[in-house]
């Protein structure tokens, strides 16, 4: 089964109400009940990276990451914080850099965990190591920012 076609079961922060949120999809994911913003955290591979990423409709921050990474997994709670802070204004994509080497190889990934960000699906900036959320989330918001100001 694609990671595409999967849905996530995301419950809302300020109702509390549990909403499907598909892994692709043009619009921004928002609660059926409350229509708040609500994080958008998915998986992608290899063979969805294009659809589940790339063609994201806003701005998303990748995390190249690995399981026996003891980094990794302690940066994890904090990128999940961050897309919860910036629901409606980022996608958090994950991929395992071992279950997905094509990408690992594409984004020349030597170090993990490597965070990137893309617009419009081209890398905007890109972060090796784990931070706190409230470091990653700065990196974000400066980086969109200035992008913003390229364009």
């Amino acid at each position: 089964m694609s990671t595409a076609v999967v849905t996530s079961v995301v419950q809302c922060e300020h109702c509390g109400k549990k909403n499907r949120v598909p892994a692709t999809g043009q619009g921004r994911p928002q609660c059926g009940n409350c229509h708040q913003p609500l994080a958008w955290i998915v998986d992608a591979d290899d063979d969805t990276f294009g659809e589940v990423a790339e063609a994201a409709p806003l701005p998303v921050l990748v995390d190249m990451w690995a399981v026996w990474c003891g980094p990794c997994r302690m940066v994890s709670p904090a990128l999940e914080r961050v897309a919860h802070d910036l629901a409606g204004q980022v996608k958090l994509v994950k991929v395992d850099i071992d279950r997905s080497p094509r990408l690992a190889q594409r984004f020349t990934i030597q170090a993990v965990p490597t965070l990137m960000l893309l617009r419009n699906g081209e890398v905007i900036a890109r972060e090796a190591g784990a931070a706190p959320a409230e470091a990653i989330r700065e990196w974000v918001e400066k980086s969109l920012s200035n992008a913003g100001a390229q364009r």
